[in-house]
């Protein structure tokens, strides 16, 4: 025993030494490493500050690539190099799936759905979605029954708030919208969220933003056996976890349980649920529950958090709000339209300013900030990086946002301009392996067209007839959950535009 205590009284100095003088990472610019613990330390002290923190590390590195050490032989690269993104999402795109190690934190939560799964389950459900998203009929449905939703809804909401005087959360409203149109859209369901406070797509959404607020922790965690021996005890937070996902399982459950009951019926309408349940091998309750759990994620998840964003950055740049406004009247004298009828199709094209704002936000405040990826053998990426069998790599979206080396000097900065081609006027794409907000390469989102819909279609009516205000200049606190959410909401006030 007295030795015991002379060896840890020997063996501590040297630990503290290790701990306050930190050997070098394979970069000098990365992480920092130290022994043991590799650079958790770094995660620990900037876990407030994620985001940024690797924003500050990337930039610094001379090929925006680093290495974030874990104790053991397996590390995590990460990177906001286009080449080695376009590199893992197309060029060796087998070699790079998202892996037992990734699927196994998420599975509680989206079990074998789209974005947890791998292979030939996530093959066959991104080709029944890939003929649905592509069909003309979804892009009228998703025009009528956005219209329907922003005149029944939206507007009333914010008429009302502008009545009262009261500070609203918009976060939240753009968030039951989102939810009340995927719903509707996807599973023919309406949820009857916004602007009903006793609907039980209430509850869902509560319930929904805890589990995916919580599940996401468990990849910041210091040592994943944490969240796994609370787990295993049923305690802390993954006792809430558990009780937020039952919530979330039985709506789910209740949504595929009526559209089986509702069978082929003569006032059924074909939906994206009634076509995965036509798939014999994909028509279990279990994998059809987390299909409905995936397509809420994507359709009310994604588009929540771009708009929340983009109306906050254009609370702080009213020369662009002017400028979108300008291109509304204009298209309203082309069309003939009234302030107060929602635009066609046809008309959202012409919105090309618009188009490229919400872009430009998109850039700066991707709603999935992180992707992780799983390496299934020994790989070098195009900058030179190795990456072995089993070691996990991950492309940071917002950061790729904020490289000079990608976007300028000014990428700091919020610049529709940088969208808009000179010659034209026209909206200028970019290579999505440089703007992968909406991912890339065969797993690219397939409802990229459906979102731009939707944001367009919302930020037109709104700003016609209403001036947003959010009090404060500040950036807001960042809320990483599933999606890049605005901790404690966005609060605004509203004033009829004279």
């Amino acid at each position: 025993m007295a030795l015991l205590i002379f060896i840890v009284l020997l063996c501590f100095p040297i630990f503290i030494f290790y701990i306050f003088f930190p050997k070098k990472s394979s970069s000098e610019f990365g992480f920092k490493s130290y022994p043991i613990v590799g650079s958790f330390p770094g995660l620990v002290n900037n876990r407030h500050r994620f985001l940024d923190w690797t924003v500050e590390t990337l930039s610094r590195c001379p090929t925006q690539t680093a290495i974030f050490r874990l104790p053991g032989k397996k590390q995590l690269i990460m990177t906001a190099n286009p080449s080695n993104v376009e590199y893992m999402l197309k060029t060796k795109f087998e070699s790079f799936p998202k892996g037992e190690q990734f699927t196994s934190v998420l599975e509680d939560f989206l079990g074998h759905g789209i974005f947890n799964s791998d292979g030939e389950m996530w093959w066959k459900q991104r080709k029944t979605a890939s003929y649905e998203f592509s069909t003309k009929s979804l892009r009228d449905f998703v025009m009528s029954n956005v219209t329907v939703e922003i005149n029944t809804r939206l507007v009333p909401v914010l008429v009302e708030a502008e009545t009262t005087g009261k500070l609203i959360d918009l976060q939240d409203i753009l968030e039951r919208f989102a939810f009340d149109n995927i719903c509707k859209l996807a599973f023919n369901v309406d949820s009857a969220c916004l602007g009903d406070d006793g609907a039980a797509g209430v509850n869902f959404m509560r319930a929904f933003e805890t589990a995916a607020t919580i599940i996401s922790q468990r990849f910041r965690s210091v040592a994943s056996c944490s969240w796994k021996i609370k787990k295993k005890l049923n305690i802390g937070s993954e006792r809430v976890l558990r009780e937020s996902i039952a919530t979330v399982h039985k709506f789910a459950d209740e949504i595929v349980r009526k559209r089986i009951d509702q069978g082929k019926s003569s006032d059924h309408k074909e939906d994206l649920l009634s076509r995965f349940i036509s798939k014999e091998e994909m028509n279990s309750p279990e994998i059809l529950r987390d299909i409905v759990i995936s397509f809420i994620l994507a359709g009310r998840d994604t588009t929540s958090s771009a708009l929340s964003w983009f109306f906050w950055l254009l609370s702080m740049h009213p020369e662009v709000e002017d400028k979108i406004l300008q291109e509304l009247k204009s298209i309203r004298a082309q069309t003939g339209k009234r302030i107060g009828e929602v635009y066609g199709f046809e008309h959202l094209k012409l919105m090309n300013y618009l188009h490229a704002a919400i872009t430009e936000s998109l850039r700066l405040y991707p709603p999935v900030p992180v992707d992780i990826k799983s390496c299934s053998e020994d790989n070098v990426l195009p900058d030179g990086t190795f990456v072995g069998k089993g070691w996990a790599l991950t492309y940071n979206a917002f950061a790729m946002g904020r490289m000079e080396s990608i976007w300028g000097k000014d990428c700091d900065r919020f610049d529709p301009e940088r969208w808009i081609d000179e010659t034209n006027g026209g909206f200028r794409g970019e290579n999505p392996y440089k703007f992968p907000a909406f991912h890339a390469g065969p797993r690219i989102c397939v409802g990229k067209e459906m979102a731009y819909i939707q944001m367009k279609s919302i930020v037109a009516a709104v700003l016609e007839r209403f001036v947003v205000e959010v009090p404060g200049k500040e950036r807001p606190e960042i809320l990483l959950s599933m999606t890049l959410r605005i901790r404690g909401g966005l609060f605004a006030r509203v004033h009829e535009r004279s």
